[in-house]
């Protein structure tokens, strides 16, 4: 007779917590909870990570190619023509030097 109750109280125990199931679901449906501010918070966090990122990679990238917008170095310095042959190709009595940028301001 002792294992009786120890045998019910497994079925009692499941019926009960499928009954607190339901009305935490019903509880659930008729009070909404309200929405986060944090969801907005955490919007604004990843847009800002996001733009810190975007900045790196364009740096990165005028550290790596920024030599060709910006120009010659010095005054009168001249770029290699790579894959250029002298001889017939080359034109005659024009001075190939690249000018240097004008500086204003």
């Amino acid at each position: 007779m002792g294992d009786t109750p120890l045998a019910l109280s497994i079925p009692v125990l499941v019926f009960a917590g499928g009954i607190y199931a339901a009305g935490e679901s019903w509880w659930r449906r008729r009070h909404p909870a309200p929405p986060s501010p944090y969801t907005h918070q955490a919007a604004r966090l990843a847009e800002r990570a996001m733009l810190v990122d975007a900045e790196r990679i364009v740096d990165d990238a005028y550290e790596a190619v920024g030599a060709l917008y910006d120009g010659p170095r010095a005054p009168g310095a001249r770029f290699p023509a790579t894959g250029v042959t002298p001889g017939a190709a080359a034109s005659q009595g024009r001075d190939r030097s690249v000018p240097a940028p004008v500086r204003r301001g």
